[in-house]
């Protein structure tokens, strides 16, 4: 077995409450091999991370008394096909239980056409329907019985066991009734058969309805998975074929016709086109491509005709690592959630002790029959309790806000991040790629000395041939359009915060900042106020020297970001300092600052000034989150309270974040603030109702009411009370469907 840590999915079966949750994952991280289990109520999956066959996990989870398939990241069906199973099996388990309940309960209420105990067949009567309630029982809850045997014998109880004892109870007592009538005084000659039908009727009805709202809460996933081409047309020897998309191959050349979506994530190598991709970066404009641009799976070509190689296939397009992080983050638990998951795991017990309590007091303390006023409040108890509302309350409202947050160019990586994007107090910007467009220009060149732009632009070209560094891009890039012969270099340094330093034809040659040529004892002042005013209009000057002699000032100027200034400003008005932050010198961040509004900026800093930056903003008691996109805002996104990564940045920035931007924008910030927030009250909103609803719900099941005005609750209010309240955390999370991201300036 490879030793490298994977992710597995299962769809699992058989959960019916919020207790089931730690056992399921205790079960799972039993397992050798298992570094992390996290298990969602809300969709009924889990997913594993480790080095662990599924097939392991699958009997872990079959030990504990559930079921479970595995189902991979990008494929639904598996999950689909076990939820239209259960949904048509409970709808059915739901008729017939209203089937055989109704006409007993209306026997009683309505018109009296089943004879009575007391007539001469009526004991055999009763009999018959005691044992045709039985047989419903038996089809409508027998699988809650199951359930709540294993868990009697795993030594643990849920929700079923609730339900069975309260059920079973009322079905028993009716038929000891039935059996024995002669022997019962006429007070205690209550018959229970229409509660233990109703009552399974509505708990059915009540996972019938939870079951297909939950199912809405997954529609963003179900989109990504539906981007997905099923074919590609790819050309071998010569001749193009439709392949189905898991054979395509790296290298393949694959033909794209006006309207296919891309199938596989690769480059142009013929034609050109516009591209729809705001399926997945949100942007509603299509993107025009030519040879070498990229092109991502799952995108829309609009108008022309192009050929493409792939260049990723399978599991590593950017499409499949999209469906797989949303998953992960929707299955993942913020710190309100998981203290709900504590509670929830030891709601049943604590039921079951006030379940035996109300029926302590009843029978020693109630009115006669007591032994009827005994039974009607401890079922009552068992029934109206639901850890199923407090279960569910945290996973959907997380699955619906990660999921909406996707659909925007969003993805979060986990609920602590979802949690606390919502509570940032400051705000900090990297300025190259973040508010600038991270594509510099070579804007100016003074030379001393006499020295001829083109001889600048060899020596500075040569020395920065293969440096990944934005300012550098634009030198090579300026050096190649006036097409100078770019010289080999040897002995190359790159001096951290200061520039490069290396050999060319054996002279020394120095290409950085103001403090390389301080530090290198090099007199610039010829140019210094030239600097100074190229810095206040933002560029950035750039000094080249050659044998300790200065040769030339360039500058390089980034050009902001079309909707910085807006974003910034979104932010402002949320109440949200914004802070620069920059390896840049403290002209050109003055002169950037002022343009786009930030509140302050933090110049000539190396990656650990980042970090330490992020510290004292922290220590000052802020929740601070950073925004960057390059290698060096690495330590600093990893430390923040949540790191969010421009998508257009590199791997290892992305990789240290907890949100990733794939648009490039910042305003997926501000989007993400509102998705956190927003999904943030929905969960306490789901909390506050489940709690309130058993705080209230069990007293008066257990009767409190009674002494004062005489009142008590009918097992089958209960059970439609208890069904009921489910049904409504599931539609109040699925409100956040309909909320809607800021508008765009």
């Amino acid at each position: 077995m490879s030793n490298e840590a994977n992710h597995i999915h299962l769809a699992l079966s058989g959960m019916s409450c919020a207790s089931c949750v730690k056992k399921i994952e205790t079960a799972l991280q039993a397992v050798d091999g298992v570094t992390q289990a996290s298990v969602n109520f809300a969709d009924h999956s889990a997913i594993v991370t480790g080095t662990v066959k599924a097939e392991s996990l699958i009997k872990a989870v079959q030990g504990v008394g559930y079921d479970a398939v595995s189902a991979t990241a990008d494929d639904l069906s598996e999950q689909e096909a076990l939820e239209q199973h259960y949904l048509r099996t409970t709808f059915y388990r739901m008729l017939v239980a209203f089937l055989v309940g109704i006409p007993i309960f209306a026997d009683a209420l309505i018109y009296s056409f089943i004879p009575s105990l007391t007539d001469p067949y009526g004991q055999i009567t009763w009999f018959a329907i005691g044992v045709i309630v039985l047989g419903m029982i038996y089809y409508s809850a027998g699988h809650m019985y199951k359930s709540a045997v294993k868990a009697f014998a795993a030594r643990s109880a849920n929700m079923d066991t609730l339900i069975t004892i309260g059920t079973f109870a009322a079905w028993l007592y009716s038929m000891g009734v039935v059996i024995f009538l002669k022997h019962l005084p006429h007070l205690a000659q209550h018959l229970y058969f229409d509660t233990a039908a109703l009552v399974l009727a509505f708990i059915n009805m009540g996972q019938f309805l939870e079951t297909r709202a939950r199912g809405q809460t997954s529609q963003a996933i179900k989109q990504l998975i539906g981007l997905q081409a099923k074919t590609a047309r790819v050309i071998r020897d010569n001749k193009e074929i439709d392949i189905a998309i898991e054979h395509v191959m790296l290298g393949d050349l694959i033909r794209i016709r006006p309207g296919d979506k891309i199938p596989v994530d690769g480059a142009l190598t013929d034609g050109d086109s516009y591209v729809d991709e705001s399926m997945i970066t949100g942007e509603p404009s299509p993107v025009k491509k030519t040879i070498d641009d990229d092109v991502v799976a799952g995108t829309l070509n609009k108008t022309g005709t192009f050929i493409f190689k792939a260049t990723r296939v399978g599991k590593d397009t950017a499409l499949s690592h999209i469906i797989d992080m949303v998953r992960q983050a929707q299955n993942s638990k913020p710190s309100i959630g998981r203290l709900a998951d504590k509670i929830s795991s030891v709601f049943v017990p604590i039921v079951l002790i006030i379940a035996v309590i109300t029926a302590m007091a009843w029978f020693n303390l109630g009115p006669n029959p007591n032994v009827i006023y005994t039974l009607v409040t401890t079922m009552t108890v068992l029934l109206i309790a639901c850890p199923c509302a407090l279960g569910l309350g945290t996973p959907l409202a997380v699955m619906v806000g990660v999921g909406k947050a996707a659909t925007a160019g969003i993805l979060i990586r986990n609920g602590d991040a979802l949690q606390t994007a919502g509570q940032l107090t400051t705000v900090v910007l990297d300025k190259t790629g973040t508010i600038t467009a991270g594509n510099p220009q070579l804007m100016e060149i003074v030379a001393a000395n006499n020295h001829t732009h083109q001889d600048i632009l060899q020596l500075a070209g040569s020395i920065e041939t293969g440096s990944e560094h934005p300012l550098a891009q634009a030198i090579l890039a300026a050096a190649n359009e006036v097409q100078a012969a770019l010289l080999p270099c040897s002995d190359f340094t790159a001096i951290e915060g200061h520039g490069v330093q290396a050999k060319i034809n054996n002279d020394t040659i120095l290409l950085g900042n103001q403090k390389l040529m301080l530090d290198n004892n090099i007199d610039i002042h010829s140019v210094a106020e030239s600097a100074r005013q190229f810095a206040a209009q933002g560029h950035t000057p750039i000094y080249l020297a050659r044998n300790q002699q200065f040769i030339a000032l360039l500058t390089v100027a980034d050009p902001i970001k079309a909707d910085s200034k807006s974003a910034i400003a979104k932010l402002q008005s949320l109440g949200i300092k914004v802070a620069m932050l920059t390896g840049d010198n403290k002209a050109t961040a003055a002169a950037v600052a002022k343009q786009v509004g930030v509140d302050q900026y933090f110049a000539e800093l190396l990656p650990h000034d980042k970090l330490s930056q992020i510290e004292a903003l922290q220590q000052q008691g802020e929740i601070v989150g950073m925004v960057g996109d390059g290698i060096n805002d690495a330590p600093a996104l990893a430390k923040a309270n949540v790191g969010f990564a421009i998508g257009t940045g590199t791997d290892v920035a992305i990789e240290s974040s907890d949100v990733t931007l794939i648009r490039g924008t910042l305003h997926g910030i501000a989007d993400a603030i509102a998705v956190s927030r927003a999904t943030i009250k929905n969960i306490k909103q789901n909390l506050f109702g489940a709690f309130l609803y058993n705080a209230l719900g069990i007293p008066v099941a257990a009767g409190v009411l009674y002494p004062f005005i005489g009142v008590l609750l009918s097992p089958i209010i209960a059970s439609a009370a208890m069904a009921m309240s489910s049904v409504t955390v599931v539609s109040n999370a699925n409100r956040l469907r309909f909320f809607k991201l800021g508008t765009r300036e």
